[in-house]
């Protein structure tokens, strides 16, 4: 039996990297989980790979009626939830001088906003106030990036969101905490960087401690840790999966 048997897990931004790997082990683990995103295709893809016990929701975190849509599906067929892995998010290099409106609200209205709402539209899905609730940071938040500052400074921003959600959810046992991931290899990077991909690699590789990037299966055996009563003690937490980038 899975450390997941019988649990409801939601996995934003689950259509690819950390997302579907994290997705995919909740289902190994028992779990019946759906996931998001926002190109049905993308969706449809991740679903049939994941195979089973899995239900895609096409939609946009930043426009609350999608997240209305989402709570609702989830509350007809299933009841409950039991574990939410807020992961959606979006990024781009702009360096200061160079930054737009356009960039700021886009990456604000899904990292900030969106996260905040799919996680307060959330609460009353959970039976007798258990469950716990895991947010997608990033090394962003902690550490200097050229041209990275607005992505950083939203992902700084779930930092202290959830410092401040552990006392407003005293007295409950759902507990919330943050999985910061360093340089990991998803598709996202294909499209930051292109053809200059493995020169990035390449550097990444000298400057982090371990001396490799790091894989979504790396991060989601964390999120998987933090989905799980093995954490029934830990909340208000970050967990750095960074090969130590984020502690020199």
């Amino acid at each position: 039996m899975g450390k997941f048997e019988g649990k409801i897990a939601l996995v934003t931004g689950g259509t690819s990297g950390i997302g579907l790997a994290t997705a995919q082990m909740f289902v190994n683990e028992g779990a019946y989980v759906y996931i998001t995103g926002r190109k049905q295709n993308q969706l449809d893809t991740a679903v049939n790979q994941i195979g089973k016990n899995v239900t895609g929701v096409q939609g946009d975190i930043s426009k609350l009626e999608d997240l209305d849509k989402l709570y609702d599906i989830i509350k007809r067929e299933k009841g409950k939830l039991d574990i939410l892995f807020a992961n959606a998010g979006t990024g781009d290099f702009l360096a200061l001088g160079e930054i737009t409106e356009e960039q700021v609200d886009r990456t604000f209205d899904i990292n900030v906003k969106g996260t905040i709402f799919t996680i307060q539209k959330a609460l009353s899905l959970f039976p007798n106030k258990v469950g716990s609730i895991i947010l997608t940071g990033s090394t962003a938040g902690s550490i200097g990036n050229p041209a990275f500052s607005v992505y950083g400074a939203s992902k700084a921003a779930l930092r202290a969101l959830v410092r401040n959600w552990i006392l407003d959810l005293k007295g409950t046992e759902i507990r919330v905490n943050v999985v910061s991931p360093g340089v990991i290899l998803t598709p996202v990077y294909d499209e930051l960087f292109g053809e200059a991909l493995e020169g990035v690699m390449e550097h990444n590789r000298n400057t982090i401690p371990t001396g490799k990037v790091g894989t979504p299966e790396e991060v989601a055996n964390v999120v998987s840790f933090l989905a799980s009563d093995e954490s029934s003690y830990l909340t208000g937490a970050e967990l750095f999966v960074d090969g130590g980038l984020a502690q020199v």
